[in-house]
């Protein structure tokens, strides 16, 4: 595959024992997205390098680098690009700096297609979603105390439903499914087996344990008073409880 990402002068971002340590450059990936993905782009990227600017009084600068997934992966790689619309290049870009963002990406249409944004959680083993939550002063609110939100949400982004392992009602695939479920392990809670759309959400000792580990790490750096696991152990015993 042709080489279509230009790097630009900057240095990579490292990690040293378990630390991130930036550069006064630092070479970070981006990539653009799809629909609205290149407006939202040109005026975030306004925003980001005015923060820095702000924040490091030009002592520190961002040096972004391209990096090509969805329908622009599709223009630039022509024949080269890949089927599922990420090429491997824009993977080994985002694995040697370390730091990237992106917009919003398309799902191709067709068979067998699974969302990118999935594909890249899974590849890159991004198995935290963060979520901070808090609240900023004048922001109209519902809540009575908003001034007391503020929380940080460490929620499965691998496993769970985000597997994306599911069949489709009404196609082969998902009646050997059913037909297994009901025939080999006598389950007879599916309500409409007929119509039914099946998913399957694989969870894992070592996945929630490298989670946990990941939000208790975050509260001890940053000073939080607790931590509190969120689960469904009522119904789902052995994947939630």
């Amino acid at each position: 595959m042709a080489k279509k990402v230009a790097i630009p002068r900057g240095d990579k971002v490292t990690i040293d024992h378990g630390k991130l340590r930036v550069p006064d450059t630092p070479i970070i990936a981006f990539i653009e997205g799809d629909g609205t993905g290149p407006d939202i782009w040109r005026a975030a990227v306004r925003v980001l390098d005015a923060a820095v600017e702000q924040a490091y009084r030009g002592k520190k600068k961002i040096a972004w680098a391209e990096v090509f997934a969805g329908e622009k992966a599709q223009a630039v790689y022509g024949r080269d690009c890949p089927p599922n619309l990420l090429p491997e290049e824009t993977l080994d870009v985002i694995r040697e700096f370390l730091v990237a963002i992106k917009g919003p990406l398309t799902t191709p249409v067709g068979e067998g297609f699974r969302s990118l944004n999935v594909t890249l959680r899974q590849v890159l083993d991004l198995y935290v979603c963060l979520r901070p939550v808090k609240y900023f002063q004048g922001v109209p609110s519902p809540v009575k105390r908003p001034d007391r939100v503020d929380m940080v949400i460490f929620r499965e982004n691998t496993e769970d439903i985000y597997a994306g392992i599911e069949w489709e009602q009404g196609t082969p695939e998902c009646r050997k499914v059913v037909d297994f479920l009901q025939r080999e392990m006598k389950v007879a809670k599916i309500r409409f087996p007929q119509t039914s759309s099946i998913g399957i959400k694989p969870v894992s000792k070592e996945g929630s344990e490298r989670l946990i580990r990941a939000a208790i790490r975050y509260a001890i750096e940053n000073g939080r008073r607790n931590v509190t696991l969120v689960h469904k152990g009522n119904i789902q015993k052995y994947t939630e409880g």
